[in-house]
């Protein structure tokens, strides 16, 4: 596997990681924050509504560790995100976001069009980290399709904007998007 490229505090660079549940992407996405010196940004979209997901959101605090400021917005990671200036940031996740939308009846391709502008103005990095929804069988009922249709449009709406856009199986990045090697070329 060649090298990543270095996610840098002073250039304004937009990564998606996409992948399945337990793929490894949060994993992969905190690793592109390792040599990063300064600040770092965690915006956590999950709620921890019942014991399991605590355990959860426990484990990922644990792996991150330190050096991290942690804003909790469930509903608007778009403000963190503007407000962040030249700070790494990164969110996870986009489709607990989009869950946490959808369940508030808020409107999901407002608010993905209010993220994306937001994205395209970014000072600092910002990495974002999404499930993909659709690898699977037609959901057999209207809400789960439902979800399923909005992640989707979300993945493809944040990618457009992205620089870059990696997808996790098995732990393992595949490279979908990469436009910094296009300008170092």
């Amino acid at each position: 596997m060649a090298p990543l490229p270095p996610l840098a505090s002073s250039s304004a660079s937009i990564i998606l990681v996409l992948g399945g549940a337990r793929s490894g992407k949060s994993r992969f996405a905190e690793s592109l924050f390792c040599e990063l010196q300064g600040h770092r940004l965690y915006v956590a979209t999950a709620q921890a509504g019942d014991e399991e997901m605590r355990e959860r959101i426990l484990e990922h605090q644990a792996r991150r560790g330190a050096g991290w400021r942690t804003i909790e917005a469930p509903l608007d990671i778009a403000t963190p995100v503007a407000e962040a200036g030249s700070e790494a940031v990164l969110v996870d996740c986009l489709t607990l976001w989009l869950s946490n939308l959808m369940a508030a009846e808020i409107d999901v391709g407002q608010a993905t069009d209010g993220l994306c502008r937001i994205l395209a103005k970014t000072n600092g990095p910002v990495v974002l980290v999404s499930n993909e929804t659709g690898l699977g069988i037609v959901p057999d009922n209207a809400l789960a399709r439902e979800f399923r249709d909005h992640a989707g449009r979300l993945n493809q709406a944040v990618a457009a904007v992205a620089d870059r856009v990696y997808f996790i199986a098995a732990g393992l990045p595949l490279t979908l998007k990469d436009t910094t090697k296009d300008s170092a070329a």
